[in-house]
């Protein structure tokens, strides 16, 4: 049974009086959407999560954190009855969608704004569609020789503020003398051999992800201050990239290929789109697309140029590309700038007018404003996040409505989040502008296993479950 959030369980009697309003428009949008949710067993946070895709081959190399599973892929596709046409990702992260789908025999277009997101997903289209015998040979000899150790070539690392420090010395040197060795090798192995590296970074380094910045290991120096963390073992450079070109060869060389990928006759066409979503959906054909499939940034204040910094580094992003990546993806860190959406697209103020007129959202801000005044936030710029996250969000489903055909669903993985002790309900929010903006709302697929609040909030405000959705919205 879903029982919808209840402020006054974690908020004092004085404390929820100004939340009075935003409840009951909580427990009315509630009541409205309560037979579309569905506690759906066969979804698990480990479906809905990269834990799947750790066993699975091509998905398993890098370790996309925020990526859902080719599993549940698989598993709505096969579910709601999509085995052919072509389906969108306009948040295509590592490509999990989009190679799901091809490997359907459904061609696949994705839109990602991240360079890593490119590498990745241009790697493991090289390696399916390019690579010959010879460059798998090649990369074979440099597991087995360690080539980089016999060059004389050096390349100073690229390096951003946030990443200075983040290796040992040793481990900089010989990642210098892998990067000039490999820049000397033909195009296509050039390719997998970078893809390689970006693949080890966070295990070689003293850093690891951890959703609003880059946590650093006691030993490097840089936890003057902090709270000590040690992140175990931190893994010698040559043994961790060799074992990585091992694990790319015996999923999909020759010698090892077993089912990896289909024959070419059976596998989708996929087509790569680069740049932030609210410039690039507006390109897109109207009735183009038999589903979408996706899952947006979180509206928790993760901020991937600086989660994903080591691999944007060693890739050339610097200073003023890392600002510009940071304001140009989706408003979900407290750094993003309220973005001008008219300008970019005329077209929105349908999908703006029905933010306007959702009124939880406006209780939600009105609410987040009046904390910011009595500084009650631990961010002042979190009332903007929320505001710009919703706002762009309606305008990406607007075109999701604009480019699916007729009758197409659209399947988006999300969170609820919670601010200042109040719960958003993000699911409803946007189901409710879905509906105004050409989506009729089939299905809300609760995972059995909410999700608890953050660290902070579970010290101030108690525990209260989350609910984690899956979205199933119907063009009309």
């Amino acid at each position: 049974m879903l029982i919808p959030f209840n402020i006054s369980s974690v908020l004092g009697s004085e404390h929820s009086i100004g939340l009075n309003e935003m409840f009951d428009l909580e427990e009315q949008l509630f009541q409205y959407f309560k037979s579309k949710f569905v506690v759906c067993s066969s979804i698990s946070r480990f479906l809905v999560s990269f834990q799947a895709n750790k066993t699975r081959a091509v998905y398993r190399w890098y370790r996309f954190k925020e990526a859902f599973s080719a599993s549940l892929v698989e598993h709505l596709f096969n579910k709601y009855g999509i085995t052919a046409g072509r389906i969108l990702d306009p948040f295509a992260g590592s490509g999990t969608a989009l190679f799901a789908a091809s490997a359907m025999g459904i061609d696949a277009d994705g839109i990602e704004l991240l360079p890593i997101g490119h590498e990745i997903i241009k790697a493991k289209q090289i390696l399916d569609e390019e690579f010959t015998s010879t460059d798998f040979e090649r990369l074979r000899q440099w597991s087995e020789q360690r080539v980089w150790e016999q060059s004389e070539a050096h390349v100073p690392l690229p390096e951003l503020r946030i990443t200075q420090g983040a290796y040992p010395e040793k481990t900089k040197e010989a990642i210098e003398k892998y990067i000039g060795a490999y820049q000397r090798e033909k195009s296509r192995v050039q390719a997998i051999l970078r893809f390689a590296l970006l693949c080890v970074l966070e295990a070689i380094s003293f850093t690891q992800k951890d959703g609003q910045y880059l946590r650093w290991d006691y030993r490097s120096g840089r936890t003057h201050g902090k709270k000590t963390f040690n992140k175990g073992e931190i893994l010698e450079f040559g043994q961790a990239i060799c074992d990585k070109i091992n694990e790319i060869l015996e999923d999909v060389s020759p010698v090892h290929q077993t089912t990896l990928f289909p024959a070419k006759r059976l596998r989708g066409q996929i087509r790569l789109y680069d740049g932030s979503c609210l410039q690039e959906l507006p390109k897109l054909p109207d009735n183009a697309y038999d589903a979408i499939m996706t899952s947006p940034p979180y509206c928790n204040r993760y901020d991937y140029t600086r989660t994903y910094a080591l691999e944007l580094a060693l890739l050339g992003i610097d200073e003023h590309g890392i600002s510009r990546l940071r304001q140009e993806m989706l408003s979900c860190t407290v750094e993003n700038r309220a973005k001008d959406l008219l300008s970019i697209n005329p077209q929105w103020t349908t999908a703006l007018a029905a933010a306007d007129e959702q009124k939880l959202l406006q209780a939600i801000l009105k609410y987040l404003e009046d904390q910011k005044i009595r500084k009650a936030l631990n961010n002042n710029g979190i009332p903007r996040m929320v505001r710009g996250y919703f706002y762009e969000m309606a305008c990406v489903i607007a075109e999701c409505a604009r480019v699916l055909k007729p009758n197409a669903p659209l399947f988006m993985v999300n969170d609820n989040v919670r601010y200042a002790g109040a719960s958003i309900s993000v699911d409803m929010i946007l189901s409710d502008i879905a509906e105004k903006l050409g989506f009729q709302v089939e299905h809300i697929l609760v995972l059995p296993n909410s999700k608890g609040n953050s660290s902070q909030q579970m010290g101030e405000h108690g525990r209260e479950p989350l609910r984690k959705c899956i979205y199933v919205w119907r063009k009309l």
